[in-house]
């Protein structure tokens, strides 16, 4: 093996290390989120098995805990089709995001591949990555993407597996437990939004901003409908309000602060997480995950 390709596997499993340090915390927050989800689907009349495969395909609670209503109310195809769509649409947005971010080791059947473990949280970390080659730490790598593939596939190996053992778990073990303990685990997912967007936002002007935005437009949705009937009526689903609320918050975003050629100007930074932002203040709205 020539020096040249062992300096390659040890920058691969550099970037593997990371991607699953930074997805440890995400994969313990999901795990209680799941827990309850395992729960209702056992309630529902799924088995632990089919409870468990809905997790580990769909990955994606706010869609699995829509899903599962319209499943236990013996609901169409169309239906579950259409409020899919709906609720998780917002995770297109997220992916052409990623896509400007990816380095050259995402390419073919990887490119298909990756769009599969896009969450908010996985978005959140990702898009907030900044990469520097060793050795020359200031030296920006964004001509080749901050992400790799294999960073990709250790950020994302965790999470998944919290999510769906943490299904498999509620479906087994859920009815055992008091209902103060599983309140208090579903407030832990909370938390972790929390500890993904502020130090991001303390670092980055524009990215505060779009927080603010995305937490003042989301507060909207929430409280407006509440205190104009009128709007009550329009019934704008979870999903399309993060929509909304991502798409707003970019545009503001790039409007008070345009990219300059540098990749990791404020400017960049702001429109890469804007979405991230926006979902994440969004979360109330929601059902865990998102």
């Amino acid at each position: 093996m020539s020096q040249k390709e062992r300096k390659h596997i040890t920058r691969e499993m550099k970037e593997f290390s990371d991607g699953c340090r930074d997805g440890l915390p995400i994969g313990l927050g999901y795990f209680p989120v799941s827990f309850a989800f395992g729960i209702l689907a056992a309630e529902a009349g799924l088995s632990w098995w089919q409870g468990t495969i809905i997790s580990l395909f769909n990955l994606t609670s706010a869609g699995q805990f829509a899903g599962l209503t319209i499943m236990a109310a013996g609901g169409t195809l169309l239906e579950m089709a259409i409020s899919q769509f709906v609720i998780n649409l917002r995770y297109s947005l997220m992916s052409i995001t990623l896509s400007q971010k990816v380095d050259d080791s995402v390419r073919g059947i990887k490119r298909y591949l990756f769009p599969y473990s896009v969450t908010d949280e996985i978005f959140g970390v990702a898009s907030a990555r900044r990469r520097s080659f060793a050795g020359n730490p200031s030296a920006s790598v964004s001509s080749t993407g901050d992400v790799s593939y294999s960073y990709w596939r250790g950020l994302r190996i965790l999470p998944v597996a919290g999510w769906t053992l943490g299904t498999l778990t509620g479906a087994l073990l859920g009815s055992i437990l008091p209902q103060d303990l599983m309140n208090a685990m579903s407030s832990m997912l909370y938390a972790m939004f929390i500890a993904i967007i502020i130090p991001v936002a303390k670092k980055n002007r524009p990215v505060l901003i779009a927080i603010i935005l995305a937490v003042i437009l989301s507060c909207g949705f929430t409280f407006l409908p509440r205190a104009v009937p009128a709007l009550a009526k329009l019934s704008i689903s979870s999903g399309m309000a993060v929509i909304i609320c991502a798409v707003v918050a970019s545009l503001v975003a790039a409007a008070l602060f345009p990219i300059r050629e540098e990749a990791d100007s404020p400017a960049a930074s702001a429109v890469a997480d804007a979405a991230g932002a926006a979902s994440t203040a969004d979360v109330g709205r929601g059902e865990g995950r998102s």
